[in-house]
């Protein structure tokens, strides 16, 4: 997960104000002295991976499992710090969220909603890589444990595509269902963010779904959902999609992978344990 979010400012789907105020442009963007966003000390960072770790360690059961999630978290994030550094956003930082997760934070906003995208879908796809060292664990050592962990790395990344705010996937789509109608985007938000908040409700992610419902409500009262700069136009749009499913494909593709022998071997054996953990009421 990624944090772009710009200064307070109406949304498009707002009531025009009766005043037009000139719109609020970053420091940095504007060619001024910008604070450098200070980023998480060593003792926070260390304390709330641990509390992290512990909590996941609790509910799952299992030390493998804890620890494959808090490693695919790193490198997820990293994939998004990576891409923000890329587009001059940083010195990009990563914070540790006790019982949440992390997420990258840049030093300024991009400077068009196709370089917003790249970064958002930089986490997913740089974040499965962190499956390797399982896959190798398993052929090496045996045990079907290490093959829950990389299918727990691809379940995290498969998640933060759901189209929810405050989700990498909402930053992804989100921009190309503006260019049809700003209250496509916003009512689709909404009810991709409601829907998800229910499956946690359902599967007992209380934390998760209260999350969501805080991130939601708050993107509802702020009014705005993506970073200023030039907007996408209509082939960036077709390419957001397109390296959206990609995405998407890549993450079920090393579930399954990991899936299909931790249960019968067979594809239908992989696909039930998969609708075991995502499906409603499991």
């Amino acid at each position: 997960m990624s944090d772009d979010t710009p200064p307070v400012r109406r949304g498009p789907w707002d009531a025009p104000a009766t005043t037009p105020a000139a719109p609020a442009v970053p420091a940095a963007r504007s060619g001024g002295a910008a604070p450098e966003v200070a980023g998480q000390s060593l003792v926070w960072a260390l304390v709330s991976t641990a509390l992290l770790g512990a909590f996941l360690w609790y509910f799952s059961g299992s030390w493998v499992v804890a620890v494959a999630a808090i490693w695919g978290l790193l490198v997820h994030e990293y994939g998004h710090v990576l891409a923000m550094n890329r587009y001059g956003m940083g010195p990009a930082k990563i914070y540790i969220i006790p019982f949440l997760g992390g997420m990258a934070r840049g030093q300024r906003l991009p400077d068009s909603e196709w370089e917003g995208v790249k970064v958002s879908l930089a986490g997913p796809a740089f974040g499965l890589l962190a499956a390797i060292p399982f896959f190798i664990l398993f052929l090496v050592l045996g045990g079907k444990v290490w093959l829950l962990g990389a299918a727990v790395i691809a379940a995290i990344n498969l998640v933060n595509l759901a189209p929810a705010p405050p989700l990498d996937g909402s930053r992804a789509l989100g921009p190309v269902l503006a260019r049809i109608h700003p209250m496509v985007e916003k009512g689709a938000m909404i009810a991709m963010g409601a829907l998800v908040v229910l499956w946690g409700i359902s599967n007992g992610s209380y934390i998760f779904a209260g999350f969501l419902a805080l991130a939601l409500f708050g993107h509802l009262r702020r009014g705005a959902w993506r970073p200023e700069g030039r907007p996408l136009s209509a082939a960036e749009a077709g390419y957001s999609v397109g390296l959206f499913v990609l995405a998407a494909v890549a993450c079920v593709g090393v579930a399954l992978a990991a899936l299909i022998p931790l249960g019968d071997g067979t594809l239908s054996g992989g696909l039930a344990i998969g609708r075991n953990y995502l499906d409603f009421g499991r």
